[in-house]
């Protein structure tokens, strides 16, 4: 029996926290967390505000700014939150917006809004909350007024500082660096998220200017075509099926389905989709519905043709191979499968989106009659590659966590076996790979040394791809499965590390490996399980005095500018390969958790990792030296181990 803790336990002990307190106490629970993806979502709740403002017609234009100080600005020309006094609160509206949790126009029934991406009305509060301090405007019945609050604490009230005949809002915000693990905006990072909503909201300008000193910057973003647009740029650089995606916008009560689809000549299946400008990422209900109508379209087409047998019939995996597609729905009460909102759940949305689909593909294979025979005849032939890679596919398959039987005669398995605390290094060739075993510490790490470079998987069909040895490896090895099989639950390692040599070769070798885990296991990436570790290029010794490893010219620049004096002594050591160094060598530099360097592999923009694959992987050579001549002088020479 446990021991009591000898702790008073009363009603006294009961903590209320009040207005945006706990928001503070626990910001995790709102921007699930404090960390670089946290920081950005703040901005994203503040921008989605006005976003709701351009979906119910009143919003032309955003404008983000990263200020001169760090701090961010979002201003729209809507209506404006409004300031008149809360018949209920008895305090101006504005001021309930940003701290009264639970309290929005999202709520549905007489709401200002039918259409938002807010469900909780915690948004601005969380911003609120958790930043240093807070100025929010609104032009509105011909006045400015302002508040100002400093970490969720109003510092006045509501005032009327000016006149206007404009209309808006303007929310200026500085991010408490006693919560964020770092404050410094990334602009790339919101670039991509306002470009998103550019083609999720045709005809709406969105912003973005960095004033920051030598970062200055500015883009922006107006599609017309709004998710066309999306398609077609995904879809630059290849051989497409037909030459524009085919699009339809369909309304039915109050809710819109939006669809867009293209098919090329790759191997992949890029299905983009949103619901009230929310990226799902794991899908739900609106692509099932497309998913359903794509499948019942081609294969009806196929059997009207004679082209497949009436007892034939394709499969959902052989109709999207090739396909590049973007669905975006708009309705009131989303309902999502969690507070990250991955997945759309409202079960009307399957049927409402598969009727729009099947019309208008239907409409579409009617009218192009040798467009829709060269498709059908293009998923038979996928379906026989499916079919020639499900014995392959079956070998690959992991029975279970512990069934180390299975597992490919290569590895050195590390004897630990709770996922959690586990690693893998993929290693470049067996002499590192000996190297490596020979180093590692057992209990933890397990090695993988793969011979040579691994197929590009992006110029060829899963058949050959799981025919390869290397990649078959892999995929028993990590035990997740991949595709539609991939169950997270069932990683062996909750770090995947690539560890190559610190050259053009190993950096080739890198990424093949990211290509293949991005379109098989893309899952692994998004989640932070995969890594890049560091090895030095250069070993300094100097008599008297314990060795140095260095990772860079410019570190040897900078040791030999130190040791000036004894320049003439100090030898180098310039590693060409890992296979090069002792065990305890690469223990000490690259692989010990106490000394190492591990580079995360992250992807804040999934659609332009899309394109950079493809790309850079894909079979248009004049593209990739186009894209190769125009970045060669943004590329530091020796930083070979960046992520997405």
């Amino acid at each position: 029996m446990s021991e009591k803790v000898e702790h008073q336990y009363g009603a006294e002990q009961i903590q209320v926290l009040d207005g945006l307190e706990h928001i503070r106490k626990r910001p995790g629970m709102y921007i699930s967390s404090t960390d670089e993806k946290g920081l950005h979502h703040l901005v994203h709740e503040v921008v989605d505000n006005s976003i709701d403002e351009a979906l119910a017609g009143y919003c032309t234009q955003i404008d983000v700014v990263i200020n001169a100080d760090g701090s961010c600005t979002v201003t729209d020309n809507g209506r404006g939150i409004p300031t008149g006094i809360h018949p209920k609160e008895g305090i101006s509206t504005l001021e309930v917006v940003f701290t009264k949790v639970n309290a929005g126009g999202k709520f549905g029934g007489d709401s200002g809004y039918k259409v938002s991406s807010g469900l909780h009305g915690v948004g601005v509060k969380a911003v609120n909350a958790l930043s240093e301090w807070l100025e929010a405007e609104v032009c509105q019945n011909g006045h400015i007024y302002k508040q100002v609050y400093n970490r969720g604490v109003k510092q006045r009230d509501v005032q009327i500082i000016g006149d206007t005949d404009k209309t808006g809002t303007r929310v200026t915000f500085m991010p408490d660096a006693d919560i964020f693990e770092t404050t410094e905006f990334k602009y790339d990072m919101l670039k991509a998220r306002l470009k998103e909503l550019a083609y999720l909201n045709k005809g709406l300008t969105i912003t973005l200017e960095d004033k920051r000193e030598g970062k200055e910057r500015k883009d922006s973003f107006c599609f017309e075509g709004g998710i066309r647009s999306l398609v077609e740029e995904l879809n630059q650089g290849k051989d497409t099926l037909f030459p524009q995606p085919v699009y339809f916008e369909e309304t039915e009560g109050d809710s819109m389905c939006e669809v867009a689809i293209q098919y090329n000549d790759g191997y992949s299946e890029v299905i983009y989709s949103y619901a009230n400008n929310v990226n799902t990422v794991d899908g739900g209900t609106h692509v099932e519905g497309l998913k359903l109508a794509l499948t019942k379209v081609i294969n009806d087409y196929g059997h009207r043709l004679n082209i497949l047998k009436e007892s034939e019939r394709l499969t959902g995996e052989d109709v999207r191979e090739g396909i590049t597609a973007v669905v975006s729905v708009k309705l009131i009460n989303a309902q999502f499968e969690s507070q990250t909102k991955d997945k759309l759940n409202n079960s009307s949305i399957r049927p409402f989106v598969s009727r729009c689909a099947t019309e208008h593909l239907s409409t579409f294979l009617e009218e192009n009659p040798t467009v829709a025979r060269e498709l059908v005849l293009r998923c038979i032939t996928a379906q026989k590659a499916r079919d020639a890679a499900r014995n392959a596919r079956e070998l690959t398959r992991r029975k279970g966590v512990l069934e180390s039987a299975t597992l490919p005669g290569k590895l050195a398995d590390c004897s630990d076996r709770r996922p959690e605390l586990c690693e893998i290094y993929i290693v470049e060739g067996d002499s590192a790979g000996g190297t490596a075993k020979q180093g590692r510490d057992r209990r933890f790490q397990a090695i993988l040394p793969l011979r040579g470079k691994i197929l590009n998987v992006e110029k060829v069909r899963m058949n050959r791809v799981l025919e390869n040895e290397e990649i078959k490896a892999m995929i028993t090895a990590f035990g997740c499965g991949i595709l539609d099989d991939f169950d997270e639950s069932k990683l062996r390692y909750d770090r995947i590390i690539s560890m190559t040599d610190a050259d053009v070769d190993g950096a080739h070798i890198r990424i093949l490996l990211l290509t293949f885990l991005f379109r098989y296991m893309r899952p692994l990436i998004e989640h932070g399980h995969v890594y890049s570790a560091v090895p030095p290029l250069y070993k300094a010794s100097l008599k008297g005095e314990p060795d140095v490893y260095l990772y860079s010219d410019e570190e040897q620049l900078k040791f030999i500018a130190e040791h000036q004096d004894k320049a003439k002594q100090i030898e180098f050591q310039r590693y060409k390969g890992l296979g090069e160094m002792s065990k305890e060598q690469l223990w000490d530099t690259t692989m010990s958790p106490a000394t190492r360097t591990l580079r995360r592999v992250s992807m804040s923009d999934a659609v332009e990792a899309d394109k950079m694959f493809s790309l850079l992987m894909g079979e248009n050579p004049e593209l990739r030296r186009q894209f190769i001549t125009e970045n060669a002088a943004m590329v530091d020479k020796n930083d070979t181990y960046g992520g997405m």
